[in-house]
Formats: structure tokens, sequence, C-alpha cells
């Protein structure tokens, strides 16, 4: 009998999980970014095939995601904290994924008929079709921001409840998600690609996300049928303000702190005030320009403000598995097949820095995580910076990082005279060739280098600083989760959102204005310099809520006994 009721108890406990709102949200999210990373992935391959294996309409499409985001982030916000929650979300599932699903007919009928599409008005109708996509493209992109900023930043938090290490498991979980997600999501598309063709890709990415938009649906339905408090949205900043100030006198009373406490808001309906609304066609027409301004100044009156902007810095760097740092290992010298091994190991790397932060966070509490991970990071990095000057390195300040532009201006062959050797920069002509200066070499077969020890060095260091760098992430997403009031969770979030935008543009263009692999060590002392300011931002806020105790790794017994400081001295805009 007792075999039998432990495992009719086992068996519920299960259903229980299978059934909560935790997982569906986690089903959820793994629909949503699986369609998510497969549409980013192809999305670049279709452009660069439609315009004669160029690279233009691949920039002007980051381009125009990037200025969008930057621009609109706080618009975006201010939506979602204005309207309820099932409205929000439901909504940027369903234009996000009609975006997807109408772009890539789009791209169905021009990879079928370019010919034909080419000679009409003179090339006009083609040229309309890439505005077309690209502006769908930005349409998708920016729905799919509201969405990971209603879901990821506010349900995840109403769904924890006033649970912090809850808050902090789902974190890591949805990050895990992301990992996995990111990595095998672009395989199976692009076997799909390699073994069909685009046209048959576009049409596989079309029909996931009609089947995905149906199931997602009806999985947010779900969870905010089980989750009452969904339903529940404070209207007025000043009444939020008032819960949170209730809450902080609770977490004192029971020994936590303001900031290293769970101060997620408490889902009690707050009738909004009747206010007389001023309707005039210049009110009407300024409104976005003062929502903007409003969600900035939000951003830097917040408590976590320096941790937010810690977080924007890190995006200033070309030490990631992006486009330009596997450029510059292919110019090294490293094939498909070790870059693939490479991402696998970041992948895992990223895996780790998740469970570590959970681990770390319970030890140490939220603030020290960030703390001990950005030193993590940063030791790391060293190593990228050390590859910089090891055998093998093309780094050398004698050739001007200007000198590709310059020459791609004038029309010159692109190497430099009086040069101890060329500018190696990397072009691809029309019959497969790696153009190497004047030189024209088979793709697969770079000259081999002297030592490879450079840029083992550099790998060995972005892989490793990848388990600092997404436990540090995952701090800094909490900290604003918890002590941002609900009423301003998605202004703040989609500033937040912004800024990461705004750096991630400046690291595109410090690579646009030194390009050659001989200047790629001045952009990696670069990145490392922008790493550090963010951890010394963050250094600020944490000594600036903790004082010295932020030195002392306190167990949960003894960090009821110590209480941090209030962050409230801050810095703020009257």
């Amino acid at each position: 009998m007792d075999n039998a009721g432990s495992k009719k108890r086992c068996c519920e406990s299960v259903q229980e999980f299978f059934t909560s709102p935790k997982f569906l949200i986690y089903l959820g999210h793994g629909l949503s970014t699986w369609g998510d990373r497969m549409w980013n992935f192809a999305v670049a391959v279709f452009l660069v095939g439609l315009y004669g294996n160029s690279l233009l309409l691949t920039a002007v499409y980051g381009l125009v995601v990037a200025g969008s985001v930057l621009l609109l982030g706080a618009i975006i916000g201010d939506w979602v904290d204005k309207n309820p929650r099932l409205k929000v979300a439901q909504t940027s599932l369903v234009v996000q994924n009609f975006a997807v699903i109408l772009c890539g007919i789009l791209l169905m009928v021009v990879f079928q008929f370019k010919e034909q599409i080419a000679e009409l008005y003179n090339g006009w109708v083609l040229t309309c079709c890439y505005i077309l996509v690209i502006s769908i493209a930005n349409i998708a992109n920016l729905a799919s921001t509201a969405m990971s900023i209603t879901i990821q930043r506010d349900w995840v938090v109403v769904v924890a409840g006033q649970d912090s290490s809850k808050l902090a498991d789902m974190n890591a979980t949805v990050r895990i998600i992301d990992q996995l997600t990111n990595i095998l999501a672009p395989m199976l598309v692009g076997q799909i690609m390699a073994f069909g063709s685009n046209f048959i890709g576009c049409g596989f990415i079309a029909g996931w996300n009609l089947c995905s938009m149906c199931l997602e649906y009806g999985l947010l339905w779900k969870v905010y049928q089980k989750t009452p408090a969904l339903a529940l949205k404070a209207g007025k900043k000043e009444d939020d303000q008032e819960l949170k100030q209730l809450n902080s006198l609770k977490d004192l009373e029971s020994g936590k702190g303001p900031v290293e406490g769970s101060e997620l808001m408490n889902e009690t309906a707050v009738v909004k005030a009747d206010c007389p609304k001023k309707t005039g066609c210049c009110y009407q027409i300024t409104e976005p320009l003062r929502t903007i301004r409003d969600g900035w100044v939000a951003y830097y009156n917040q408590s976590i403000f320096f941790a937010g902007m810690s977080l924007s810095f890190l995006y200033m760097t070309v030490l990631g598995f992006d486009c330009i740092t596997t450029g510059y290992a292919y110019t090294q010298g490293l094939n498909g097949s070790v870059l693939s091994l490479l991402m696998g190991a970041s992948a895992v790397s990223g895996i780790c820095g998740t469970v570590a932060f959970t681990w770390v966070r319970k030890k140490c509490g939220l603030i020290r995580t960030g703390f001990i991970s950005g030193v993590v990071q940063l030791s790391c990095l060293m190593l990228c910076v050390a590859s910089v000057f090891a055998p093998g390195s093309p780094f050398d300040l004698s050739v001007s990082p200007f000198q590709d532009i310059y020459s791609h201006l004038t029309g010159d062959s692109g190497t430099l005279p009086e040069a101890d050797h060329p500018v190696s920069v990397l072009n691809i002509d029309d019959q497969g060739l790696l153009v190497n200066g004047s030189t024209a070499l088979p793709a697969e077969e770079l000259p081999p280098l002297q030592s490879y020890l450079s840029v083992s060095l550099l790998f060995a260091g972005v892989i490793a600083a990848r388990i600092g760098l997404w436990s540090f992430d995952l701090t800094v997403t909490q900290l604003i989760q918890e002590n941002v009031i609900e009423s301003e969770r998605g202004v703040i979030n989609g500033v937040q959102n912004s800024m990461n935008y705004l750096l991630d543009l400046l690291h595109f263009i410090m690579v646009i204005l030194a390009p050659n692999p001989e200047a790629f060590g001045l952009l990696v002392i670069l990145s490392v310099s922008f790493v550090a300011m963010g951890h010394i931002m963050y250094f600020r806020f944490a000594f600036k809520s903790l004082g010295r105790r932020l030195f002392l790794c306190c167990s949960p017994e003894q960090k009821a006994q110590t209480l941090p400081d209030s962050p409230s001295s801050l810095p703020t805009i009257v």
C-alpha cells in the first residue's frame, strides 16, 4: 500500500509540474525562441542571397533593427505598462508571427520569380520588395522585443510571486533555453536550406511560425487562467510606490534588505485616477517624444541605474561569437569545423554560468553574485589581452586602421605601401576565392600560421568569460525585476534594451573604422576596457548598496542579521 501511495503521489507531482504555470511558460518560451533563432539566422542568409551575395542588405537590416529599438524602446515599454497583460502578450505574439509569415511568403515569391521581377520598371519593383522585406522583418523584431519584455520581465515575476529563489531559478531556466535554441535552431534551418533551397527554408519557417503561434496562444491563455495575479495590474506610479514602501518595511522587519531581499510587487488592483486628458493636436503629436523623454528620465532615476548601465557596456565588445570574431578567426586559419566546436564549447560555458548563478546567489546573495561574476569575467578576458601580444598575433600598429576605408573610397587595390606586410582584408570574389590584397587563394587554403598561440588564447578567454558573463546578466536581470515598480517595468526594460542596442551599434561602428585583422588587437583592448568600465559601474552600485559588507560572503542566516544600506541615495533627476 505504501509503494502504491508513493507512486500515486509521484505521478501527481509530475502531473502538477507539467501543468504548472512555470512549466507552461518554459514551453511557450522554448517555442517562441526556437522560431526567433531560426528566423534571425535565416533572414541574414536570405538577404545575402537576394542581393547577389553582398552584405549590403544584411547591413541595412541590422542598422534598421538596432535604430528602431534604440528609438522606440521606451515607447514599446510604455505600451506594455499601460495595457492589460494578456492583451499585450497576445497582440505581440500575433503581430510577430504574422510578420514573419508574411515576410517568408514574400521572400518565397522573390526567390521564385526574381528574374521576372527584376525586369519590371527597371528593377524598381525588386527594390520595393527589398524595402518591404526589411520593413516587415523589423516589425517582427519590434513585436519580439515587446513579447520579451512582457514574458521575461513581467509575467515571470508575477508567476514567481514573493519567492526570490523561485524567480532566480526561473530566470536561469529561461536563459538555458535561450542557449540551447541559439545553437540547435540555426543548425536545423541551416540543414534544410543546405539540402533543399532558400525557397524551402522560407516555407518551413513560415509554416513553423503559423503552428507555433497557435500553440503559444493557447499556452498564454492557460498561464493567465492558472495565475489570477496576472489579471491585476497597477495603474498609478504613486500608488505603486506606496505598495513598494510597504513591502520594504516588511522586508526590514523580516531581516531582508531593500535590494538584497525579494521586492516583488503585490498584485493589488489599483484603480486609475480620473484625470482630464489633453486632446490638442500639438499635444498628441509630441506625446511619443514625451514618452521617450519620460522613459529615459525614469531609467536614470532608478536605484539600479548603474547596474543596468553596467550590463549595457558589456555589449560594446568584439569578444563574442558573432560574425566579427568568427570572421577574424577565419583569417587566422581556423576552419568551419573548429569554429563550430568552439561555439558549442561557448554554449556549454554559458549554461555553466547560469547554473553557477543560482548556486552562488544562494550562498552569497544577489548583489555579491554580480560582483563575483564581474571578477570572473574580467579575469578570463585577460587571456584575450594576452593574445594580442602572443606569438602569431597579426597586431601591428604601423598599419593604419583607416587605410581600408580610404582604399575603397579611392578605388585603390587595398595594400599599404611601405608596410611590412599587406593588409589582410577578407574578401570573397564571385568564384568563391579568398582575395588577400592582389592574390586570390581558394577559400579553404589559407596560408598556415607560424603559431596558433594567439588565436588559442583569444578563444580560451572568450569561452571561459561566458561563465561570468551569463551569471552577471542574470544578476542584473533579477535586480531590475525586483527593484523596479510594477507600473514602470515595461518602460524601464524598454530603455534598457535601447541602451543595449546603442552600445551594440557603437561596437559595429568601431569595427567599421578598423576592419583589418592587424587592428583587431586594438579592438580587443578597447572591448576589455568597456567591459571593465561596466563592472566598475556595477561595483559602485554594489558598494553603495552594501558598503564594506560587499566583501563579506554571508550565509543566508547571517544575511538576516546584516542589513544592506538602501540604494536610495543614488543620484536622481528632480
